[in-house]
Order: C-alpha cells, then sequence, then structure tokens
C-alpha cells in the first residue's frame, strides 16, 4: 500500500475515533440534560444513599420518560430521587445505594439498548456483593417479539444472583400498556408509604353491581376479611384464573361535587373465582390508616359500598399468573387474602378433572381464620386436593408458617418438580413470599427455580 494512502487511512481512523468519542460525550450530556430538565440529578457521585435511585436503559426514550414520571411520583411522596442513564451507573454506585428502580427496554433479539452497553459489559460480567441493596425493574417490551423483555429478567436474575432483595416482583410492559403501568405505579405507592396518589391514566372502567358481602373471620386477632361478590350490570363475565380485579373506589361521602376532587387511585384485587361460578370474587382484608380512618379500596367495598350499587371495576389480564395449561402437578402457597387467587387456580383445575393439586395455606388461627373451609375440605376429601397442609401460626406456642411446612416437605416437593409440578405462589411479599422463595431455593436450587420462571413453571401473585 503506497505510504500516503496509509497515511490517509491512518488520519481517517483517527477522525473516525474523535466522532466517536465526541457522539459518546453528547449522547451522555443530552441524557443528564434531559434528567435536570426533569428537576433531577443525574449526578451518581452527590447522589443521597438513602433515597432513591432510578436507572434507566433506553432505545427511544420511553423507557426514560417512564423512569422521569416515576421520579416525579416519588418526589410527590416526599422521597429524594435520582435519575440516571444504566450505562453511567459504576460499581461503586451499586454498592453505595440503598434502594434502585431499574426502567429498562428490550431491543432486538432480547438485547439491552445502546446507553446500557457499558453497564452489561463491565458490571453485570463481574459478582459483587449487593445484600444491602433493593431493586425493583419494569421492563418494557412487545409481546409480538420472541425475547419479550429478555434485558429486564436478565437484568432482576444477575441482581438476585448478587444477594440483592427484590421491593416486588419485575413488572413487564407490552408495547406501553397503561394498566401494566398502574401496576407499577400501585407498587410505587406501597414502597413510598402513599398510596393515594391519583393513577397516571384511569382505567377504562366497566359498570359491575355489589351483589354480596360476607364476614369470613368473626373473633379474628387479625383484620376483617370478606368475600365481596358482583356481577358485570350487562355482558358477558370473561377472566382466568390468575386475573386482576381492578377497582374504581368512590368517596364514602358521595355527592354532586364529586367531579370537583381528584379521582381517587385504583386498587388491585386478585379474583376468588371462575365464570362458570356465575360471579366474581374477591376476598379483601379491611384496611385501616394510621388515624382509624378505612382505607381507599377496601373501606369502600367491605363497609361503603351498598349491596345493589353499582362499582366501577375493570378486569386485568395476568399472564404470569394464569393456570398452567397441561395437566402437570400443581403446587400452590398462600397466606392470608393470598388464598383468593389460589381458590380461582383449583377451581379451575377442578372444572378439567386435574386433581394432581397440593395446597399449602397460612393464616392465624384454625378457628376464625379458615378462609372457605368447607370448600377446601371437601376438594380435599373427593381429591381434587391431593394433598393439603395447613398453618395456623398462633394455634402453637412456636410461630409455624407454610414456609416451615416446605422445609419439612422437602423430598416430597423435589419428586413433584421432577415430575414436571408447577409452582404458584399468591399473598404478602414481605415475609411469606420471600421466605417462601428462599426455602424453595433452598429445597430446588436458585437456578432451578429461575429455569422453572423462563418455562412459566413458578410464578407468584404478591402485594
Amino acid at each position: 500500500m503506497p505510504f500516503a494512502l496509509q497515511r490517509q487511512l491512518s488520519a481517517a481512523l483517527v477522525a473516525l475515533s474523535y466522532l466517536s468519542f465526541c457522539l459518546f460525550i453528547w449522547i451522555r450530556h443530552k441524557e443528564n440534560e434531559s434528567a435536570a430538565l426533569a428537576g433531577f440529578s443525574a449526578d451518581t457521585q452527590q447522589f443521597d444513599a438513602h433515597g432513591i435511585l432510578i436507572a434507566y436503559a433506553s432505545q427511544t426514550g420511553y423507557a426514560e420518560q417512564i423512569a422521569i414520571k416515576t421520579a416525579q411520583h416519588l418526589q410527590t411522596a416526599g422521597l429524594a430521587v435520582a435519575v440516571s442513564a444504566l450505562g453511567n451507573i459504576k460499581a461503586e454506585i451499586l454498592q453505595q445505594t440503598r434502594r434502585i428502580l431499574f426502567v429498562v427496554s428490550t431491543t432486538g433479539e432480547g438485547d439491552a439498548p445502546d446507553n446500557a452497553a457499558a453497564f452489561t459489559r463491565r458490571i453485570m460480567t463481574q459478582g459483587m456483593d449487593l445484600s444491602h441493596l433493593s431493586f425493583a425493574v419494569l421492563a418494557l417490551g412487545d409481546r409480538h417479539y420472541q425475547h419479550f423483555c429478555a434485558f429486564g429478567h436478565r437484568l432482576a436474575a444477575w441482581l438476585r444472583h448478587q444477594n440483592a432483595h427484590g421491593l416486588f416482583d419485575i413488572v413487564e410492559v407490552d408495547n406501553g400498556d397503561e394498566s401494566d403501568l398502574r401496576r407499577w405505579q400501585h407498587h410505587l405507592g406501597v414502597v413510598s408509604g402513599h398510596t393515594e396518589i391519583s393513577d397516571w391514566s384511569k382505567p377504562a372502567y366497566q359498570a359491575w353491581i355489589l351483589t354480596g358481602r360476607e364476614l369470613l373471620n368473626p373473633g379474628s386477632l387479625g383484620g376483617p376479611a370478606y368475600r365481596i361478590s358482583c356481577r358485570p350490570a350487562e355482558g358477558d363475565m370473561v377472566w382466568q384464573a390468575g386475573d386482576i380485579a381492578e377497582i374504581g373506589p368512590q368517596y364514602p361521602d358521595s355527592d354532586s361535587n364529586e367531579e370537583n376532587r381528584a379521582p381517587l387511585p385504583h386498587r388491585e384485587y386478585s379474583i376468588s373465582s371462575i365464570p362458570a361460578d356465575g360471579k366474581l370474587e374477591l376476598l379483601v382484608r379491611q384496611m385501616r390508616r394510621p388515624d382509624g380512618s378505612l382505607g381507599i379500596g377496601s373501606g369502600w367495598l367491605t363497609e361503603y359500598a351498598a349491596i345493589g350499587q353499582r362499582l366501577a371495576l375493570r378486569i386485568r389480564e395476568n399472564r404470569n399468573f394464569h393456570t398452567p395449561q397441561n395437566d402437570c402437578p400443581l403446587i400452590l402457597i398462600g397466606n392470608g387474602t393470598g388464598l383468593a387467587g389460589l381458590r380461582a387456580h383449583i377451581k379451575a383445575r377442578a372444572a378439567k378433572k386435574q386433581r394432581q393439586n397440593w395446597l399449602f395455606f397460612g393464616e392465624r388461627q384454625a378457628a376464625h381464620d379458615y378462609f372457605h373451609q368447607e370448600e377446601i375440605e371437601a376438594w380435599h376429601n373427593n381429591g381434587v386436593l391431593t394433598r393439603l397442609d395447613l398453618c395456623f401460626s398462633r394455634d402453637q406456642p412456636e410461630r409455624r408458617y407454610v414456609q416451615h411446612a416446605l422445609q419439612e416437605r422437602s423430598a416430597d416437593i423435589q419428586a413433584w418438580v421432577a415430575q414436571g409440578a408447577a409452582i404458584l405462589v399468591c399473598g404478602s411479599l414481605q415475609g411469606m413470599a420471600e421466605e417462601v422463595h428462599a426455602t424453595l431455593a433452598s429445597i430446588l436450587t436458585e437456578d432451578k427455580l429461575e429455569q422453572m420462571t423462563e418455562n412459566h413453571l413458578y410464578q407468584r401473585d404478591v402485594y
């Protein structure tokens, strides 16, 4: 090659390298500028480790928009917040920060967005102790693509392998679906302790009629729990076991001026029945605020709404908690009002004559808190439930919970899983679901649980 041509090529490569460096600096500047324009610091070095860091991985800018909206929500709740592109997050930031929310898109064949490349290359290829870190992942994707939300799941799995703790389960958003984003907002309210901030988008409610309300645990040491029944004002009842009812509460003192008030945020409840029952049922715990007043959703359903009154209700498909399609063995684990979602699954299995079902259920006292006792024992007696393990924590001196029963049945659980069993968990995230996951991981290994999750054989509806 002539010397002059070599010089020209060398000069071109130097220029290209410089332009690439400038482009990188410009992109990082625009990312930081965008967050700054929204009123949030992008300087992670100055971030208060006691606040919440929101890291986004965005290809088109949509994840960044949701990250900023998330930050605004938390700031309204009075929390210190910072927003940063994921590529700017260094190992020392992960080691210093206590809570991080990740809002991440997936591109191509399950890949990370370009602005997350540095994080995946430098951080996710190494191990570190993140046992101090609590995290959550909002995964943005499109179900038309084969690897739906793959990067979000890969990020969550890596964090769990570093011993980080999930604030709640990963939330998947299909092509910007507003109901998925409302679920994310619901969790943000729980994390921040401010659950009364208005929804980002109002659900398209249908009219339902409240037809029944029954107290299931009179005399309980816990809060009152009610069976709530309703039917649509018109049209058919269509849902699957595992789906969610979004309720639009009303002010208890409804009057002609209600349209001038801020709309109350929706509340979510696991559906406890199947359409063949001829009614939609919920199992609702009556909650009270610190001042003694009733909670927005539970107060509306368990006390304020009158029988025969119209309810604003929308059924939300919950694909990650549907009953397995094949007749595999099924292990169902839950506590408290988490029995609602499990009950619907058992009903669906019974209707298909799928009988290899094993229920683990925990509550306080058998005398007061054995919800749907006659129904459950009938299922056990006629073989719908092959096995039944009950744990009532206050009925003996030593507290006994569902995770203890799981540990005692380790060998049998391994045998069921070896036969292709699926595992469904429903109920409280703090305490029950965390302990159940840790126990199952000790019985089956974390890798096995991840494999089952990928194959839709380990699914949770926890809150």
